[in-house]
């Protein structure tokens, strides 16, 4: 195989520059993007599509009416999943979500509850908020979920109407009260009589997705289901 001076170049840039995984920080191999084979092998999977009464599904039991939720992966502090998704959200690489929701998206396409999927919608970032990271981290998620699934994306289907405050203090009730009358749906006729996928990055209480699927559910015939890259778990 003739090497070309790109290729040259790409591979002094690496001598130098290497690029590390997202999750162990150790340097990627030729074939590795983002994420590492090992980090892959030995991620913390739910395989909640498998099961229709998962934890992610039972969170929002009695809260929300959803056809099915699940989640890819576990969170856990001080783990690869966390180092993972602060660079994700924090460190200016959106094309992370992408590749999540590739992979599971595979997963999620023959997955009872997931296939009769119409389209898929993230959960909006206040404009302001949207100005300060430069990216809705939920989006690209779902753009990743939208290719695997072979659906559209709706980017712009749900608004958020307040910037809210933080919910990273804040108890169950209280991120509940926080989360009330937030989010409206543009076009809510374009919806209509669709099984939505409602996607976020992290499930934590689960208000954020409550106050999401209580505004596309009021859409006539709507029905939604969920999809997170994980679930938090102490």
């Amino acid at each position: 195989m003739i090497m070309t001076l790109a290729d040259y170049m790409r591979g002094l840039s690496h001598l130098f520059f290497p690029n590390t995984c997202t999750g162990c920080d150790q340097p990627l191999g030729s074939n590795e993007d983002l994420v590492c084979t090992d980090c892959w092998y030995h991620m913390p999977y739910t395989d909640f599509h498998l099961q229709a009464d998962n934890d992610t599904a039972r969170q929002l039991w009695g809260r929300v009416k959803v056809d099915a939720a699940a989640s890819f992966l576990f969170f856990r502090e001080a783990s690869r999943v966390q180092r993972i998704m602060h660079h994700f959200k924090y460190r200016n690489t959106p094309r992370i979500g992408v590749l999540m929701g590739l992979r599971y998206g595979e997963l999620l396409r023959y997955a009872t509850g997931f296939a009769s999927v119409d389209l898929v919608v993230p959960v909006p970032l206040h404009p302001k908020k949207l100005r300060e990271r430069g990216y809705n981290q939920s989006a690209y998620f779902a753009e990743g979920l939208a290719q695997s699934l072979g659906k559209p994306m709706l980017p712009n289907a749900l608004a958020r109407k307040t910037a809210g405050e933080s919910q990273t203090h804040k108890s169950r009730y209280e991120r509940y009260q926080n989360m009330q009358d937030t989010f409206q749906v543009n076009e809510p006729g374009a919806l209509a009589h669709r099984h939505v996928l409602l996607v976020d990055d992290v499930l934590t209480t689960g208000a954020t997705i409550e106050a999401c699927a209580q505004a596309l559910l009021a859409c006539e015939g709507v029905r939604v289901s969920v999809a997170t890259i994980a679930r938090a778990v102490s």
